[in-house]
């Protein structure tokens, strides 16, 4: 993250001196020494998600895919004029165990068409859903299972084996 952070600072910079630079090197340090005493920042973790980067990176794929697929879902719903719209709210359950996880899913659901996340009690999602093919509830529901591989410690593991 420091070198994120010096890089960021030489971009904004525009130029490269040696008096930028020294600056640069001190005020980025301090930062980070800011964060990593109130804010919960740590090696550790920075480590952690340079290892779940490739997850990362492979759920955006999957997840513009998945709104490619609802926006064309929705079109033909709408323009359709023997469909009718059935619009919707259901619940269900997460097996999601963070909270980051949990915000990651409901984000992802609100960014796909036809879908909003409404509310989220502990691990009950209440969403709206355009059409009763829309509902995110039902089994085999591979988005959660995808934010879940993302979670995990080690490859090939469920978060929820780590709790």
């Amino acid at each position: 993250m420091y070198f994120l952070l010096f890089g960021f600072w030489v971009l904004l910079n525009g130029r490269w001196t040696t008096e930028i630079a020294l600056v640069g090197v001190i005020v980025c340090a301090a930062l980070y020494a800011f964060m990593c005493m109130f804010m919960g920042y740590s090696p550790k973790k920075e480590w952690q998600l340079l290892r779940r980067g490739p997850r990362i990176i492979g759920y955006a794929l999957y997840l513009v895919g998945e709104i490619f697929k609802s926006s064309w879902a929705t079109i033909c719903l709408i323009w359709s004029p023997e469909k009718e719209i059935e619009p919707r709210v259901t619940s269900f359950h997460t097996r999601l165990k963070t909270d980051a996880g949990k915000v990651v899913l409901a984000n992802s659901i609100t960014m796909t068409p036809g879908t909003i996340t409404v509310d989220v009690q502990d691990d009950l999602f209440l969403i709206h859903c355009l059409d009763e093919s829309f509902d995110v509830g039902q089994e085999g529901f591979e988005m959660e299972d995808r934010i879940m591989k993302v979670e995990a410690l080690h490859p090939g593991k469920e978060a929820a084996d780590h709790e």
